[in-house]
C-alpha cells in the first residue's frame, strides 16, 4: 500500500470515527423525542379521560341515535331531577343482568302470543337510572344508584323496614329519601315495558312507562309537603263500588299515588277520618247511599272544627241515581248531579275505555277555568268525558261558592238514566267538573275547604289517562286535583312509544363486512407499518 493510499484510508477511518458519535447522537435524539411524544400522548389521553369522567358526572355525554330516543328522558323528568335539593337513594334489588333476562323472557312470551318478534328493551332501565343520577347532580341534589342481592345482604332490607311496612322482594326498585320509602314491586317493573292497548298481531306497539313510574316515585319521597288521601273503599265492611266502577276507583287511586299522593284505603264506617292524619277524602263512584252518621262524618272532616283546610274528591256512579243522603249532602254545597248522561253527536271522538269494555264514543270537553285546570302541554289534544253526568249549580243562600271548571260543548244534550230514557231536545253546555268551596275568616287569614266533583267516572279510566300523547285528561285532571288540594304543581310524565325496528344484514352485506374486517383492515395496517419502517430506515 502506498503512502498516499494509507493517508486516504486513515482519513476515511478518522471521518467514520467522527461521524459515528453524530449518528449515535442523532439516534438518541430521535429516540428521546419518540419517548417524550409517547409520554405526552399517554398523558393527554389520561387527562382527557379524567376530564370526560368529571364532566359525565355532571352532564350526559352519551349520544342516543335510536329513532325513538329510547335512551333519553323527558324534559318533565329533567325538570324534576334538577329541582331536587336532597339526597335520594335508589336500590335495585337485583343485578343489571336481571333486566336483560326479563326482556328475553317477555320477548319469547309475546312471540308465542302475537306470532311476531317484539322488542322488549328492559335493559334501558339501568341506563335511565344512570341519567337520573347525572341530571340530579346537575341540579342541587344527589341520586345514588346501587344494585344489591338482598338474599346475600338481608341487613339492607332490615334497615329499610324501619321506614317501610310492606314487603321488599327481589327484582324491585327501592326509592328512599331519609325516612320516606317507596317500593316499586317486581310486577310494576315488569309492566314498565308493555304492548299498547291497541296492539294487534299485525301491528304491535310497545310503550315504556318506566320513566313515569321512577320520576313519580322520586317526587313522592322528596315532596316537602305530601298530601295524604283517605280513599273510601268500604263502609262497615261492605264495598261502596259496584263491579263496573271498581276499575275506575283503582285507576284513580293509582293515578294519585303515581303523582305523589299518599293514598290509604279506609272503611268509612269503622275507621276514624282524622283531620290530623288526612288532608283529603276520596269517594269514587259509590253505588250505595251513606247513612246520616257517615254524612256527618264527612261534614265534620271538611268543617275541621271551624278550621276548614280539608278537601274532598267526589265522583258519581254512572248508574246510582237514587242516593238521597249523598244528594242532600252535595246540595248543601250547591251541587246537584243530574240522573242523565251527556251525549254529543257533533263533538266526540272514539276512545278506548277499559271500564266500559273497549272502544266507545266520548264527548269532548272544554276548559272554562284555565287557572284551575293549569297549563295544557298540547292544545291540539282533546279532553274527553266518556259517559259524563251533568252537574247543576244550585241557587242556595249559603256560604258555598261553586266554580265551573270543565264543560261539554254547546252541541251536547242529555239522555235520562231513569226508566223513561228521555232525550233532551235542548242542546247546551253542561257542567262536567266543578269545585265548591266554603270559607271562614280567622283574624286576617281566610281558610277554606273544597269539594271537587268530577261528573264523568271515566275521565280517569286507566286507558284514557295512560294515553297522555292522545288525550289531555291526565295533565288537566292532575292540575285540577293539585289546585284543589294545595299540592305543589307537577306534570304527567308521558309514556314513550317504542319504534319496532330490526338491524339485519343481507348475505352480501355480511360478506363485505367479513372482507373488510378480516382482510382489508389488517392489510392496511401492515402496509402502513412497512411504510413507516422503510421511512425510518432511509431517513
Amino acid at each position: 500500500m502506498s503512502k498516499k493510499e494509507k493517508e486516504i484510508k486513515d482519513t476515511a477511518v478518522e471521518t467514520v470515527e467522527k461521524e459515528k458519535p453524530k449518528k449515535n447522537l442523532k439516534k438518541l435524539k430521535f429516540g428521546s423525542m419518540s419517548a417524550i411524544t409517547i409520554v405526552l400522548v399517554i398523558a393527554v389521553v389520561i387527562a382527557a379521560n379524567v376530564v370526560c369522567g368529571l364532566v359525565e358526572k355532571r352532564y350526559p355525554m352519551k349520544l342516543d341515535l335510536t329513532p325513538d330516543n329510547r335512551h333519553e328522558i323527558s324534559e318533565e323528568s329533567i325538570e324534576v331531577l334538577e329541582g331536587i335539593d336532597k339526597d335520594v337513594e335508589i336500590i335495585v334489588t337485583s343485578t343489571k343482568d336481571y333486566f336483560s333476562a326479563i326482556g328475553l323472557n317477555y320477548e319469547d312470551m309475546f312471540y308465542q302470543y302475537y306470532g311476531a318478534v317484539v322488542d322488549c328493551p328492559y335493559e334501558i332501565i339501568p341506563e335511565i337510572l344512570d341519567k337520573y343520577s347525572v341530571y340530579a347532580k346537575a341540579g342541587g341534589g344527589n341520586i345514588d344508584i346501587s344494585y344489591v342481592n338482598i338474599n346475600k345482604n338481608p341487613d339492607i332490607v332490615t334497615e329499610l323496614n324501619k321506614y317501610y311496612s310492606g314487603e321488599i322482594t327481589e327484582g324491585g326498585i327501592v326509592v328512599r329519601c331519609g325516612e320516606r320509602v317507596k317500593f316499586i314491586t317486581p310486577e310494576e317493573v315488569a309492566q314498565m315495558v308493555t304492548p299498547s292497548q291497541n296492539s294487534t298481531s299485525t301491528n304491535i306497539t310497545m310503550v315504556f312507562a318506566g320513566e313515569s313510574v321512577l320520576t313519580s316515585a322520586i317526587k313522592a319521597v322528596t315532596d316537602a309537603n305530601p298530601v295524604r288521601a283517605a280513599v273510601v273503599a268500604t263502609v262497615n265492611g261492605n264495598p261502596i263500588i259496584d263491579q263496573t266502577h271498581s276499575a275506575v276507583a283503582t285507576s284513580l287511586e293509582n293515578f294519585m299515588t303515581k303523582n305523589g299522593y299518599d293514598c290509604v284505603e279506609i272503611d268509612l264506617g269503622t275507621d276514624a277520618l282524622s283531620t290530623e292524619e288526612y288532608d283529603v277524602v276520596v269517594v269514587a263512584s259509590p253505588a250505595i247511599d251513606f247513612t246520616p252518621d257517615i254524612i256527618t262524618k264527612l261534614s265534620d272532616f271538611l268543617y275541621n272544627e271551624g278550621n276548614y283546610e280539608k278537601d274532598m274528591i267526589y265522583i258519581p256512579n254512572l248508574y246510582a241515581t237514587q242516593i238521597p243522603n249523598i244528594t242532600e249532602f252535595l246540595a248543601d254545597w250547591k251541587i246537584q248531579i243530574e240522573p242523565s248522561v251527556i251525549i254529543d253527536d257533533s263533538s266526540m271522538v272514539q276512545a278506548g275505555v277499559a271500564a266500559l269494555g273497549g272502544m266507545t264514543y266520548a264527548p269532548t270537553a272544554e276548559i272554562v277555568d284555565a287557572e284551575a285546570a293549569g297549563a295544557v302541554a298540547n292544545d291540539s289534544l282533546p279532553l274527553i268525558a266518556p259517559s259524563a253526568r251533568p252537574i247543576t249549580v244550585l241557587n242556595k243562600n249559603n256560604e258555598a261558592v261553586v266554580t265551573e271548571i270543565i264543560k261539554s260543548a254547546a252541541t251536547s244534550y242529555s239522555v235520562s238514566l231513569l226508566e223513561d230514557n228521555e232525550v233532551s231536545d235542548e242542546k247546551k253546555s253542561h257542567n262536567i267538573v266543578v269545585k265548591a268551596r266554603k270559607e271562614a275568616v280567622s283574624g286576617v287569614k281566610v281558610q277554606g275547604s273544597d269539594i271537587l266533583v268530577i261528573g264523568s267516572p271515566f275521565m280517569l279510566d286507566s286507558m284514557v289517562i295512560s294515553s297522555a300523547n292522545t288525550y289531555n285528561n291526565a295533565n288537566v285532571m292532575l292540575n285540577i286535583m293539585n289546585s284543589t288540594t294545595g299540592k305543589e304543581a307537577s306534570a304527567v310524565i308521558p309514556e314513550k312509544v317504542f319504534s319496532q325496528y330490526n338491524l339485519s344484514l343481507t348475505s352480501g352485506g355480511a360478506r363485505l363486512i367479513l372482507v373488510i374486517v378480516v382482510i382489508v383492515i389488517p392489510l392496511l395496517i401492515g402496509i402502513t407499518g412497512l411504510c413507516v419502517l422503510l421511512w425510518r430506515k432511509n431517513k
